[in-house]
C-alpha cells in the first residue's frame, strides 16, 4: 500500500556548490547537522540556526562518504578514496587514520557498544574497527568480491551490514565472528541499513528497488516499492516508529511502517540525487542531495 506522507513540509537548504556532493549526513547531540562534500573534500556542518561551515580536508580528492557521531564527541567518517578514517571535533579540527590495507575502500560506519567505530572495507572483503585514539583491526568476511557497504549497531549488541554483491546482510560480533543472511531475491543489491524501533534491522535493496526487514533470528521481510526502479541508496530509523529512505533515481524521499506500508515525498528540485538520510531530536528529516543541498521534510 503507498500513498502520500503525511502533512510536513519540505525545504532544501543549499549548503555547496553543485557538485559538490552532499552524501552522509548525520546530527549531532548539540542539533547541528554534518555532512561530507563527497567530491569537494570537505566535511560541512549546518548549525541549528542554519548557518553553514565548509571544513576542508588535508585532500580534495579523499572522498569523505559516511559519517556518524563517535563515542569522543567528535564526528568520524570515511574517506574512501585514500584508504583513512576520518575524525573531525564539533570546532571542526579534522584528522585520519591510515588503514593498513591499500585499496579498502572504507564506506560505511557506525559507532559500536563496545567504544569504538566499526567499518566495512568495500573491495577487501573486511570490517574494520577503530578505537578513538586510532587502533585498527580487520575482520575477515567469509564472502569474496562481495562488497561491504553500510554498517550498523544492532539491537542485540552486534553490527550488521549490508554485502552489496553477496545479495545478503551480514552479522558480526564485537569479538568478531561472522554469520551470512542470503536474501530471497537475486540482484537486491543491498545498500543501505540501520536498526529500527521494533528491533529489527531494516534495509533498502538498490537492485530490487525493495525495502528489506531482518530480524536478529534471521527471518527476512520484503516490500516491493512502487518503482522497482528507484534505486533506494540509505535507511534510517525513525524514532517514532518505521524508517525513512532515500530513493535516489526517483528523487524521493519514503517511509516505511513496521507493517510496510510505504509513503513516498517527492522532492522540488529535478535530479538532485538524494543519499545519506537522517533524523534529528526535532523530529525533522535531513536527506543529503548531491545537487548541493540538504533537505529537510519537517514534522
Amino acid at each position: 500500500m503507498t500513498h502520500h506522507a503525511h502533512a510536513r513540509t519540505l525545504r532544501e537548504h543549499p549548503l555547496a556548490a553543485p557538485g559538490a556532493g552532499p552524501y552522509g549526513v548525520t546530527g549531532a547531540d548539540d542539533g547541528s547537522l554534518w555532512a561530507t562534500l563527497v567530491h569537494h573534500g570537505q566535511i560541512a556542518r549546518l548549525a541549528p540556526d542554519g548557518a553553514a561551515t565548509l571544513y576542508p580536508l588535508d585532500s580534495a580528492t579523499c572522498g569523505p562518504s559516511l559519517i556518524t557521531p563517535g563515542p569522543d564527541g567528535a564526528l568520524w567518517f570515511t574517506r574512501t578514496q585514500d584508504d583513512r578514517i576520518g575524525r573531525i571535533t564539533a570546532e571542526g579540527e579534522a584528522g585520519s587514520f591510515a588503514l593498513p590495507v591499500p585499496g579498502a575502500r572504507p564506506f560505511g560506519i557506525a559507532a559500536g557498544p563496545d567504544g569504538a567505530l566499526w567499518f566495512t572495507e568495500m573491495n577487501t572483503d573486511r570490517i574494520g574497527r577503530i578505537t578513538p585514539d586510532g587502533e585498527i583491526t580487520g575482520f575477515p568476511l567469509p564472502t569474496r568480491g562481495g562488497f561491504p557497504s553500510f554498517v550498523t549497531a544492532g539491537p542485540d549488541g552486534a553490527l550488521y551490514f549490508t554485502l552489496n554483491q553477496a545479495d545478503a546482510v551480514g552479522r558480526i560480533t564485537v569479538g568478531g565472528h561472522v554469520t551470512v543472511h542470503a536474501l530471497p531475491t537475486r540482484g537486491a543489491a543491498p545498500v543501505g541499513i540501520t536498526a529500527g524501533a521494533d528491533g529489527a534491522l531494516w534495509f533498502v535493496e538498490i537492485g530490487a528497488g525493495q525495502v528489506g526487514r531482518l530480524t536478529p533470528d534471521g527471518d527476512v521481510r520484503e516490500f516491493p516499492l512502487p518503482r522497482r526502479d528507484s534505486r533506494p541508496h540509505a535507511i534510517t530509523a525513525d524514532p517514532a516508529g518505521g524508517c525513512w529512505f532515500t530513493e535516489w533515481d526517483a528523487n524521493r524521499i519514503g517511509h516505511v511502517t513496521a507493517e510496510g506500508e510505504i509513503d513516498l515525498v517527492d522532492l522540488p528540485t529535478p535530479r538532485s540525487e538524494p543519499h545519506g538520510i537522517a533524523v534529528t531530536a526535532d523530529g525533522a528529516v535531513w536527506a543529503a542531495l548531491e545537487n548541493g543541498s540538504l533537505a529537510r521534510l519537517a514534522p
